[in-house]
């Protein structure tokens, strides 16, 4: 080989490694900023009893859609029942920005659906940061993503954990087992209800992160929800031990919900 042609490949091997490292750092400070827009907008969901310590009891994650009053979260997160002798109230806690206290605010249900697993909360008081949704139809396979929430809830204060995954599969919400005696009625509604597709996530996410959006590094849209019980529990109900394998719900059931009657206007 000659040595102007080991010249043009060397600089072609280096102008190659500088675009992948531009990029690179490109996607980094894209989703630095990302993340600082996201966070505005992440909420905790659980119930307010003023008499009990502490007050607010949590219970997942939600974020900040629509008309900035809105939050979306998993049905499984919302509290089974309300102890109205005690005055426990639904309710929302917004982190302030840089601290590890809250602010907390009364919410009330507006929409659930209980087949996919998300519901809409209505907020009281001024408007928050509205995250913007993706039509989830656009996401595919080996697309990353970042999720953020509240991995261990409120164990170190209300403060927003950012985790950095990708989308490892589109798959089948349940998966038909091999003997009957697997059957367990979790899969046997969903097998028997109208099956959708859910995004099997290379990422670590934990039960505080129930609720929390999926989305864009790049512009911070929402791609879809994390469900860490609804779907694991039809999906892997077979396994003696959970696999750590993490799943979202996508963005279009939000969408088909802020729809309903029920919900506010976009």
């Amino acid at each position: 080989m000659s040595g102007a042609l080991r010249c043009v490949r060397l600089a072609l091997c280096t102008l190659v490694a500088a675009c992948v490292l531009f990029s690179a750092q490109g996607l980094a400070a894209d989703a630095v900023d990302t993340i600082a827009r996201v966070r505005p907008s992440i909420v905790g969901v659980g119930s307010l009893e003023r008499t009990r310590q502490p007050p607010f009891q949590f219970r997942g994650t939600g974020f900040v859609v629509a008309d900035g009053l809105t939050v979306v979260t998993n049905a499984h997160v919302l509290p089974p029942l309300l102890d109205a002798a005690r005055a426990e109230v639904l309710a929302i806690a917004i982190p302030a920005s840089g601290t590890t206290t809250a602010t907390v605010r009364e919410a009330t249900r507006i929409a659930i659906d209980y087949n996919s697993d998300v519901a809409l909360l209505k907020l009281t008081g001024t408007p928050l940061p509205a995250l913007r949704l993706r039509d989830s139809r656009s996401v595919r396979e080996g697309q990353e993503i970042l999720l953020t929430g509240y991995p261990i809830g409120t164990v170190l204060g209300l403060v927003p954990a950012t985790h950095r995954g990708m989308v490892a599969a589109i798959t089948p919400i349940a998966i038909p087992q091999g003997r009957a005696g697997d059957l367990e009625a979790a899969v046997v509604r969903r097998l028997g209800s109208d099956p959708f597709p859910v995004f099997q996530l290379d990422a670590t996410a934990y039960p505080g992160n129930s609720g929390s959006p999926i989305y864009d590094p790049a512009t911070g849209d929402v791609l879809g929800v994390v469900n860490m019980v609804f779907v694991k529990g039809t999906k892997e109900s077979a396994l003696t031990q959970p696999s750590g394998i993490t799943y979202a719900v996508p963005s279009s059931h939000i969408e088909a919900l802020l729809r309903s009657p029920a919900a506010p206007a976009k």
